[in-house]
């Protein structure tokens, strides 16, 4: 299977590949993806070998020596045995390239067809070429074409990333913690800072601790602002994926912006919330059984502008996440952990 990037879209893979686990008796995968995301594709059980592709990394310069040789690699491992199928689930240039490394009969290699994949050109390394109905979420699109691949009906399945939360360790805390994705890459895409600090004080008074992990100076800096003066709120050290997962997986709730990291707790299907303002859940935002996303409806949202486009008078920037309270907020996850009679007192 090829899907190479990117975080997101390697995530919205994985529902589709439960189902077919759980269709086809005996099915493994080696899944083709970007080096930086290498560890994620054996979450999955399905997965038996990740082959790491580094094209990110040698477009900068293609023809120098060192990629040449990280590229002829590259490619003995994509030919190491006869496949018996070549999905590719991404429907690009770039992977339908990949696709036409490998050497097999290409009746043997599968993807969407013309009209399906977002780039038509790519249909043309695929032998068997499926339609799939655009307009739809990227993971239910994925379910649809690994159904017609696999020949089931992936609407007769229960919707799962297939993640066993036990394989990561659970972090060195007491008690239940609420785990905040606070920072993201667009202006428009951030939460109020003032709303972040009410609902961390919020938590806390509802006997949970809360913690706050960053990624650059910027989002520590703006983890520690949240934090100041909340007992209970902590700022975590900086730690890769695969530290801060065991974070997420064994959270009791997790709030977030549009951020790759959201993907990831929807895949490990904890109460999350996910907090849409400039942007649009509907093709590619977060999506799973426990995931709840609250969009604005503000009446330019979703702009999908970096810069606010229609910036308010009021106190809270940008506007669009006016109707998305911290009360607001917190309501729809004791909603999920089932505390109605929290909720009915306050």
């Amino acid at each position: 299977m090829i899907k190479t990037s990117s975080l997101g879209d390697v995530f919205h893979t994985l529902p589709a590949l439960e189902d077919a686990w759980r269709s086809v008796p005996g099915l493994t995968v080696d899944w083709v993806v970007e080096e930086g995301f290498a560890a994620i594709p054996a979450w999955h059980p399905a997965v038996r070998k990740v082959i790491p592709v580094a094209w990110r990394r040698w477009r900068k310069q293609l023809f120098s020596a060192k990629h040449r040789a990280e590229i002829a690699e590259f490619r003995q491992q994509l030919n190491g045995e006869q496949y018996d199928l070549v999905l590719d689930a991404q429907g690009l240039l770039k992977s339908a390239m990949i696709t036409s490394l490998v050497k097999t009969d290409k009746q043997r290699k599968a993807g969407l067809d013309k009209h399906s994949a977002r780039e038509s050109l790519a249909a043309l390394a695929y032998g068997q070429k499926y339609p799939v109905a655009k307009g739809r979420h990227a993971i239910h699109r994925l379910r649809d074409l690994f159904g017609k691949v696999f020949d089931y009906q992936c609407e007769e399945l229960e919707f799962s990333y297939g993640v066993d939360r036990s394989r990561w360790q659970r972090p060195n805390i007491e008690g239940n913690y609420w785990l905040f994705l606070h920072g993201t890459t667009w202006v428009t895409k951030l939460w109020p800072e003032s709303y972040w600090k009410t609902l961390a004080q919020q938590a806390v008074d509802q006997g949970r601790k809360v913690v706050l992990p960053w990624g650059n100076d910027e989002e520590h800096e703006r983890a520690i602002r949240i934090a100041e003066g909340i007992e209970g709120a902590d700022v975590l050290p900086k730690m890769g994926l695969n530290e801060l997962t065991a974070w997420l997986a064994y959270a009791e709730a997790i709030v977030g912006v549009d951020t790759g990291l959201c993907h990831v707790a929807a895949a490990l299907e904890v109460p999350a919330v996910a907090i849409y303002g400039s942007t649009d859940s509907s093709l590619t935002g977060a999506l799973g059984p426990e995931m709840e996303v609250l969009a604005s409806e503000y009446h330019c949202a979703p702009c999908l502008s970096r810069k606010c486009l229609n910036p308010g008078e009021g106190e809270v920037e940008p506007p669009c996440y006016q109707e998305i309270s911290p009360a607001r907020v917190c309501e729809q996850l004791l909603t999920r952990l089932g505390r109605t009679d929290v909720i009915a007192a306050n």
